[in-house]
């Protein structure tokens, strides 16, 4: 076929020039039936495209190779074969054909794929205020040196643009009610409508179309922020295209390269800059003129008003051992030694866990995310020390116990006393009734007076906490002088004079 510098040539030759049929083929060199092709088209190039390719060796096993092919495009990308390996693979089913056509098979065979899976789509317009997107996705970080996968919460307003991105150890409820808090605390306001997929933690149950059944707890904190639910339909990701395109962009600008951080803070405050500097940078998609920080700021007042924080944990019951634990998610948590026996109401916070026994608080600590840890807090077992005072030696909770300088050094003093164990419990004993700041300061004045023992720092506390009342000395009016006396040494010779 010949090149679109040749038919320009032909077409000037003849047109401009006045050139015969026959001098052009004498002096280009092209056949007669092209000069004729190209001058009767008026076209400016030609191409020609096989419509039947033959392929007498593949043929028999069309099958085999339509299964690798479909079996492979299914597959996570890194899992996927090349060509070569489909080829040498088909060669075992006693293919003796060509990697070639094995190449232009499967070429043809993916224009074909898709065209038929080609779907169109209506772009979306959402007022100021009125939506935004929720999704999740899954990033691999170093934290503390360790290598490990996040869950990433990516909150996006629709028509603002604006995006909000947050790191978790877990996808579970009470993280979704922290990263909605903490969303919208950021936003300054709420949207009338929030838009998810059929996530676990918030939809229960799928009807037909729109119908849901969403979880109790999911609803509470949705009427809290005065939010209307709405539920994709099931694998139909383009309904909230915005957040998933939200991931890519974030995975691509923001976890690439890997992030190296010390713990989940210290990545979240990094990742919260990373939005805000994002924002001011680049240009809002439908008011160009604009960036999108810019717009963030100047529709502010379109947002519902946020409120208070929602209560977000999620609750469960446990029971409670005879070593005062009580396990939740994997790993074991203190309580009041008074808690054993009867079951204790778990609230699991996104960074907390409290445990509650009938309404009251009897443990609070910082959560864990490990596996097999135990986390306790000493003052839990401290009326169990006051009947086996032996247990503050080698017991697992009093290990690395973090007592304040005064205290430490007293218990250190005491160590080596034969009944030492027995009054350091009766010293920690006075910290419920007196406050470790009043303790630590008794403690402080026996060693400023070299003496560390119990009854002296119990008495210490005891005279701090019931002072002797000033002494006071009253005259009586009986006892009252008259006459103020005057200095007259004439009284002394009258007196040696009898003498």
């Amino acid at each position: 076929m010949k090149t679109v510098d040749t038919i320009a040539r032909v077409r000037r030759a003849f047109h401009v020039q006045g050139w015969s049929v026959k001098r052009i083929c004498r002096e280009l060199h092209v056949s007669r039936n092209t000069v004729r092709k190209i001058l009767r088209s008026d076209e400016t190039s030609f191409s020609y495209e096989r419509e039947r390719q033959p392929q007498p060796k593949i043929g028999p096993f069309h099958e085999q190779i339509d299964k690798m092919l479909s079996d492979n495009r299914v597959k996570p990308e890194r899992e996927r074969l090349t060509l070569v390996r489909i080829y040498e693979e088909l060669r075992t089913f006693g293919y003796g054909g060509s990697y070639d056509a094995v190449r232009r098979y499967a070429r043809s065979w993916a224009k074909t794929q898709g065209s038929a899976t080609a779907t169109a789509y209506v772009p979306l317009l959402f007022p100021a205020g009125d939506a935004f997107q929720f999704d999740w996705s899954h990033e691999v970080v170093v934290l503390g040196g360790v290598t490990v996968t996040v869950k990433v919460a990516q909150v996006r307003l629709c028509h603002r643009r604006m995006m909000f991105v947050r790191a978790y150890p877990r996808e579970t409820q009470e993280m979704v009610f922290d990263a909605h808090d903490r969303a919208f605390a950021f936003f300054g306001g709420v949207c009338a409508r929030g838009i998810y997929d059929n996530m676990k933690t918030a939809v229960e149950t799928i009807f037909i179309g729109k119908n849901r059944e969403y979880n109790r707890r999911f609803v509470q904190m949705c009427s809290h922020y005065l939010v209307q639910p709405v539920a994709c339909t099931a694998a139909s990701g383009w309904e909230k295209g915005q957040v998933e395109n939200q991931v890519g962009l974030v995975r691509e600008r923001f976890f690439t390269p890997r992030l190296r951080f010390k713990n989940y803070n210290d990545l979240n405050a990094w990742l919260l800059d990373k939005c805000v500097a994002y924002a001011k940078a680049h240009r809002h998609v439908d008011q160009t003129e604009r960036t999108i920080w810019e717009v963030f700021e100047d529709e502010r007042d379109k947002l519902i008003p946020y409120r208070v924080p929602f209560d977000g944990f999620h609750a469960t019951t446990a029971s409670v051992s005879k070593t005062c634990t009580v396990r939740f998610g994997n790993n074991k948590y203190s309580v009041l030694s008074t808690a054993v026996g009867r079951p204790v109401e778990v609230l699991a916070y996104a960074d907390r866990i409290v445990i509650r026994q009938d309404g009251t608080v009897v443990a609070e600590h910082t959560r864990a995310f490990g596996r097999g840890e135990t986390i306790y807090d000493p003052w839990h077992y401290l009326p169990v020390l006051a009947r086996k005072p032996g247990a503050l030696r080698n017991g697992a909770p009093f290990q690395n116990w973090a007592l304040p300088p005064a205290v430490d050094r007293v218990r250190h003093r005491l160590k080596d006393v034969e009944d030492g164990d027995r009054q350091m419990v009766a010293i920690l004993a006075m910290v419920p009734q007196d406050g470790i700041e009043a303790v630590e300061a008794a403690c402080q004045e026996a060693i400023d007076q070299n003496v560390c023992s119990a009854p002296v720092i119990l008495n210490i506390l005891a005279r701090q906490r019931d002072p002797a009342p000033a002494i006071t000395i009253v005259t009586p009016d009986a006892l009252r002088l008259r006459h103020e006396p005057s200095a007259d040494c004439s009284r002394y010779d009258s007196l040696r004079r009898i003498n």
